[in-house]
């Protein structure tokens, strides 16, 4: 199974590369483990060969290149390229891989894929934590010593000239994939499908954020456990590993976006955006997108629509409010709270702006810069207004105006239920006050009614049966001829009110985005139709007030 890794260095230093495969290392701090004397430690086996160079003095001959032909001189210029050919453990044992023979197949692979480069081939047998898996190391200069004969995967004709840079492409990832794979074949060792999408893209920073995680975290839970404490977790997740596993349990409950967005939303806190038909999660704590791409293909748009669409029986539940709570007849909000029952209304927002109009833009008029800067995020914004509208099925500029009419409406009627209910809350949450209140001087004025001098007692407790006769009025008035409701009942209705409210807001929240959106839209048209943004002057007048 062997495995191609790429890393760019920008670092000037090309002595560090070759201390790094001539010593031992500490993989994680990348720090030289030094002895008792503060010597490097050579490592146990190693095999290094040179391309083009001496492999004892490859620094200073890339440096002469470097100044010959006056590259590499800046600090934000990639210096050189390190890739890393790692084969199967099980290479060594099933097909005879030796460190040797490791190494003639690293130095035929960078003569082949890495022409007219200098470069050090350097094979390590022990691995990565001791694992036992060959690896070989090949550092290539970033500047070409010597002219080539232009091969397949180089696009430009410099590619093959010496004094230009080592210019990776998706074609030449994609050639030295290929070659990897043809040498292990022939060699009938283990190897994977590098063209083939990951279904996990676990990066070598991830791996290893993991790793130093799980560390950090073992420690605490030593420490915990010797104080006689017992841990909560015990195994480190990183961000994307929370990501994956919340996507893959939401993908497995529901049939369709709406369901999944909303399950990742409710249980596990993660954003879904859609983006030009591209699915990008956002971390509950993190700031940035992470795409479904770099977490692998099984989270992809592409992947997660074909598990929706190869189940059989899809079950397209409707949020409802009843879902949440089941009314009580005898409550004093149940008719309420039944008439507030209405489907969950599902949204995704896009990432639409306004097409702005230069005329009224004094700046674009003086600046031609920023003129041609606004002029193509306008047609870009008119690309997606274009594909906003034919997505959606709508024909005529009237139909565009009804559905911001409907829109507005349903937005009005969501509002004035929001306010219903906050008042209805309101109401409760007196009730629930007046309650409290009453039952707490309820005793202090039983005691009034039983007391033989009733004025004098009046006198010395006058707050306390002032406060019971004021709740007690308040209450007959709101339970009018029936019995006072019990703290417990108040209670059990405040909680569902709660519940109705908190989904009347969200779903107010996202009609209010799509009228938003539809007017963004209807804006656009506008301009693309007539050239003028003078569409809320005419539509103002054929819409009903909110």
């Amino acid at each position: 199974m062997a495995i191609l890794k790429h890393i760019a260095s920008k670092n000037a230093n090309y002595g560090e590369a070759q201390r790094y495969l001539l010593f031992q290392y500490d993989e994680h701090t990348k720090k030289p483990i030094l002895d008792k004397n503060g010597e490097l430690i050579p490592r146990k086996e190693y095999y290094i060969d040179g391309i083009n160079c001496d492999p004892f003095s490859f620094d200073l001959e890339c440096k002469e290149l470097n100044a010959q032909y006056h590259k590499n001189q800046n600090f934000d210029e990639i210096k050189s390229h390190h890739y890393i050919l790692s084969f199967d453990p099980k290479d060594a044992e099933e097909h005879g891989l030796t460190g040797e023979k490791a190494q003639q197949l690293g130095l035929e692979y960078a003569q082949k894929t890495f022409p007219g480069h200098q470069a050090l081939v350097c094979t390590h047998t022990d691995g990565n934590n001791e694992s036992g898996n060959i690896h070989v190391h090949i550092v290539i200069n970033s500047l070409r010593k010597y002219d080539v004969e232009h091969q397949t995967f180089m696009e430009r004709p410099c590619d093959a000239r010496a004094g230009y840079k080592h210019h990776l492409t998706p074609s030449y990832l994609i050639y030295l994939k290929r070659s990897l794979m043809h040498i292990c074949h022939r060699e009938h060792l283990h190897q994977v499908d590098l063209l083939s999408p990951v279904e996990k893209k676990i990066t070598d920073r991830e791996y290893r954020a993991k790793h130093t995680g799980q560390k950090k975290l073992d420690t605490l839970n030593k420490e915990m456990l010797s104080k006689g404490i017992a841990p909560r977790q015990t195994v480190f997740q990183t961000q994307k590993e929370y990501l994956r596993t919340a996507i893959e349990y939401a993908a497995a409950s529901s049939c369709n976006i709406e369901e999944f967005q909303a399950t990742l939303l409710k249980n596990y806190q993660i954003t879904l955006k859609v983006s030009r038909g591209r699915f990008s999660y956002l971390h509950p704590e993190r700031n940035k997108f992470i795409t479904g791409r770099s977490l692998g293909s099984h989270y992809t748009e592409d992947y997660l629509f074909s598990i929706w669409e190869k189940k059989k029986e899809p079950q397209h539940q409707s949020h409802t409010r009843s879902d949440i709570f089941t009314p009580h007849s005898n409550s004093t909000t149940s008719a309420f709270m039944e008439q507030k029952e209405t489907e969950a209304f599902c949204f995704i927002k896009s990432d639409l702006r306004l097409v702005i109009d230069l005329q009224q833009r004094a700046k674009a008029q003086s600046n031609p810069v920023y003129d041609r800067k606004v002029k193509l995020s306008n047609l870009q914004q008119m690309a997606k207004t274009i594909a906003y509208v034919q997505e959606r099925g709508y024909s005529t500029e009237d139909d565009l105006i009804t559905a911001l009419t409907t829109s507005q409406s349903e937005t009005a009627n969501c509002r004035k239920n929001l306010r219903s209910t906050q008042q209805e809350l309101k109401r409760i949450n007196e009730q629930i006050h007046y309650t409290g209140q009453y039952l707490a001087n309820k005793s202090v004025y039983r005691e009034f009614l039983h007391a033989k001098n009733k004025k004098q007692f009046r006198q010395e407790h006058l707050s306390e049966i002032t406060l019971y006769e004021t709740a007690r009025n308040f209450l007959k008035q709101q339970a009018a001829s029936e019995k006072l409701p019990s703290m417990k009942l108040l209670k059990s209705e405040k909680e569902k009110l709660l519940s109705i409210k908190n989904m009347q807001h969200q779903e107010y929240q996202k009609r209010k985005q799509y009228e938003k959106e539809l007017q963004t839209v209807c804006k656009n048209v506008e301009m693309i139709l007539h050239g003028r943004s003078d569409f809320e002057k005419s539509s103002e007048k054929n819409l009903p007030p909110r």
